[in-house]
């Protein structure tokens, strides 16, 4: 078994973070009526890349093993259904 590796911290591109940063200076100022600036923008994406980002990359990892276990029960249950009754032949 391979020694589990550790996983890198999520890199965005200059476009997404550009992107991301405006919208946070547009919720700031559209629900909060405050302006902020670049700095504060890039220090409340670099918190939610630090602290949300891996709550929800796990949680998406579990939602994709919920969902290939489900897949794995139908496949057990589609394999059963192919059997024939002996007492038949």
């Amino acid at each position: 078994m391979r020694k589990k590796e550790t996983l890198c911290q999520i890199r965005l591109s200059d476009s997404q973070r550009k992107k991301l940063g405006d919208e946070i200076k547009a919720f700031y100022l559209d629900e909060r009526g405050e302006e902020i600036g670049m700095i504060e923008q890039m220090q409340i994406l670099e918190l939610f890349e630090q602290r949300l980002a891996p709550v929800i990359y796990n949680k998406a990892l579990d939602d994709a093993k919920s969902w290939y276990v489900q897949m794995m029960d139908n496949l057990d249950s589609d394999y059963y259904a192919l059997y024939r009754d002996e007492a038949e032949l």
